[in-house]
């Protein structure tokens, strides 16, 4: 029997998955990066420039899945920008700024929630609003999340309380393509707890904000589903961060 998923409705229209991470079209500016010896370039978001390549290669390879490769900043980008802020005690912002550009020169270890875990698992920092995919003892995937509002819901029927909970579970049940619940539409679910998920989502905000679920960038959810395989650990933790930002 299939599970029974707990989360945010999401209105579906007739477009791909590509089209719906877009928020709208990036803005047609190729200007050149500043000439040498002058300090970079703040990069906005919706923006178009060659920088904005740099900075999705260097995310890459440090974790943080950028999306599709082009000079657009496009929603991928902006989420995958607002993991690696927070990730290195930084604020969530819809830039790439001065400090975030030093932070990408010398990142941050990524420290794990649970420390002598598994060399595989997935863990899900509550607080940060953060998934880590871990292989080997090597954080290898960073991704945005957004968790459980913490607060009672009443949606078509269904009541409840809103929370993510902390503890260790395992993956279980995984969904291909688009699956509809109770309280909503999910992308590439995979279960960990009853009827918690993470899943893909066209609206993870840079709060807390689901049903209880753990939604995810429609563009690393189908890389999720991939890499989460039946049995492996999953930590949900909700550390206490210091004045960095870091636990």
């Amino acid at each position: 029997m299939r599970t029974v998923g707990r989360c945010l409705l999401v209105v579906l229209t007739a477009l791909t998955p590509a089209a719906l991470v877009s928020t709208g079209p990036a803005h047609a500016d190729d200007t050149p990066p500043s000439a040498a010896g002058q300090p970079p370039q703040t990069l906005r978001f919706g923006v178009r420039l060659q920088g904005v390549r740099q900075v999705k290669r260097r995310l890459r390879e440090l974790g943080f899945a950028p999306g599709a490769p082009g000079p657009e900043y496009d929603s991928a980008l902006r989420m995958a920008v607002w993991a690696f802020q927070k990730a290195n005690g930084l604020p969530a912002l819809d830039r790439v700024d001065a400090a975030t550009r030093r932070a990408m020169a010398r990142p941050a270890r990524i420290r794990p929630l649970v420390p002598g875990g598994s060399p595989s698992r997935v863990e899900i920092d509550l607080t940060r609003q953060l998934l880590t995919v871990w292989r080997d003892g090597r954080a290898v995937l960073v991704s945005h999340v957004s968790t459980g509002a913490r607060k009672s819901y009443c949606d078509r029927g269904h009541c409840g309380f809103a929370d993510t909970p902390p503890g260790d579970f395992t993956v279980g049940e995984r969904v291909r393509g688009w699956s509809t619940g109770p309280l909503g539409a999910m992308y590439y679910p995979v279960y960990f707890n009853g009827g918690i998920a993470v899943h893909g989502s066209t609206l993870v905000p840079r709060r807390p904000a689901s049903h209880g679920c753990v939604r995810v960038p429609l563009h690393n959810a189908i890389p999720l589903f991939r890499m989460l395989r039946p049995g492996e650990p999953v930590h949900v933790r909700r550390p206490v961060l210091s004045w960095a930002g870091r636990a």
